[in-house]
């Protein structure tokens, strides 16, 4: 490898930071993923990653007084799983001999350029059915489910419309939770037995950062403080976009359509929580763009999380709980890893998703803005923390006991 000219292994490393960091990869994995790969090259690296900025230094090994510099201005990335089990498997032909470095480079283009694996009827479906299994793990009444379901599809086709207007792309999230809102209160003189404030939740999950929220501290633990820091305030402004927006819609939908008392309808049974988990896990396939090969295994671990922090919950109490949920996810992913060769994070994640408190944070700042309770959880600021706290601690411990032997 090291006999290939310098241009061109230059140009793949290069080009394989920019399409991890494009599918979603966390930059303290990235950055030690594309150390790896420098080495495998025969190069000496040094890499900074952010969510807007990526910064190569590479020199040919015995030369470092000829390091070249490369800096690129980035968009966030999106979670692309599927690519990125790909761009993964790509490399390890790479280092294998089996692939040529010219073939890899023309493979990477390949990946980059592959369109959504999921039609968009399919993925229309899946934001639908997210809606409805956030509402449903909310343990609500199934009228709550029935119209957070219609409401998410209805998002769908503003994220639809993003894709194809920049102007629609520029204020998605205010304007999908103010939608969202305004129509609600509308809803609800038809049926009056529904939380309005959850519904609008659920609706919008799909946009809550929660995971953003978990992957920044994980970052700000591994101490990648650039990284974590913006990836941090990225999340916290999202959220407070998608509150504005909800608090707007309602107040002009209550103009609009007046007030209306709430009377309680059914709710549902304890049991579903369980088919809850397996729809949610099942959307987050089509929404993550998950392979279908790899799907079963994060659908595993989305159970995997709720199951064993339910159970730890009356023990140890909620926050604790969830540290119990990381851990056991953090193992497990690890596990699946070194069995299948393939990045944790494939199946990590979708146990996480369950785990995160992010719906906890926005219930929080509505009632911190408002003083509604749209649940009855007392202290859900001060939980929702620990929770955070616990998660990062869970996966910390996990690579403790079993650590992971691939740097994805």
């Amino acid at each position: 490898m090291t006999s290939t000219p310098f241009a061109q292994r230059r140009k793949f490393i290069i080009n394989l930071g920019k399409a991890l960091h494009k599918f979603g990869t966390p930059a303290y994995r990235l950055e030690a993923h594309l150390l790896n790969v420098a080495e495998i090259l025969g190069l000496g690296g040094s890499f900074i990653v952010t969510p807007t900025t990526l910064t190569f230094v590479l020199w040919q090994k015995g030369e470092h007084d000829q390091q070249q510099n490369y800096v690129f201005r980035v968009n966030p990335g999106d979670l692309d799983l599927g690519s990125l089990a790909r761009t993964d498997e790509l490399v390890d032909e790479l280092a294998s001999g089996t692939r040529t470095l010219s073939e890899a480079i023309d493979r990477l283009a390949d990946i980059e350029s592959k369109p959504n694996p999921y039609s968009h009827f399919v993925t229309f479906a899946a934001f639908g059915i997210s809606g409805g299994a956030f509402a449903m793990l909310m343990a609500t009444s199934w009228n709550d489910v029935f119209w957070s379901v219609l409401l998410s599809l209805v998002v769908y086709l503003f994220v639809y419309w993003s894709t194809i207007s920049k102007r629609v792309a520029s204020m998605l999230e205010p304007l999908v939770s103010l939608v969202s809102a305004l129509l609600v209160t509308g809803i609800a003189h038809l049926d009056p037995s529904i939380n309005m404030s959850l519904v609008v939740l659920s609706s919008i999950i799909a946009f809550i950062p929660g995971l953003a929220l978990t992957l920044g501290l994980r970052e700000l633990a591994a101490r990648d403080l650039l990284s974590g820091t913006a990836r941090i305030m990225d999340a916290i402004m999202l959220l407070f976009k998608l509150y504005f927006g909800a608090v707007l819609g309602m107040t002009i939908g209550k103009m609009i359509w007046g007030s209306v008392d709430f009377v309680p309808g059914l709710v549902v049974q304890s049991w579903t929580a369980w088919l809850a988990v397996l729809l949610l896990g099942s959307s987050l396939v089509v929404m993550f763009k998950i392979r279908l090969k790899d799907s079963p295994w994060g659908i595993i671990a989305g159970f995997i999380a709720f199951s064993t922090s339910y159970y730890a919950a009356p023990y140890l109490g909620i926050p604790l709980g969830a540290f119990v949920g990381a851990f056991c996810v953090g193992v497990y992913s690890n596990l699946y890893a070194r069995i299948f060769n393939a990045p944790a994070i494939l199946v990590s994640l979708q146990g996480l998703v369950i785990l995160v408190p992010g719906s906890k944070v926005y219930i929080g700042l509505n009632t911190m803005v408002s003083g509604e309770n749209m649940l009855a959880v007392e202290n859900i600021g001060t939980q929702s923390f620990l929770i955070f706290m616990s998660l990062v601690a869970g996966l910390i411990f996990s690579s403790v006991v079993l650590r992971p032997k691939r740097t994805l």
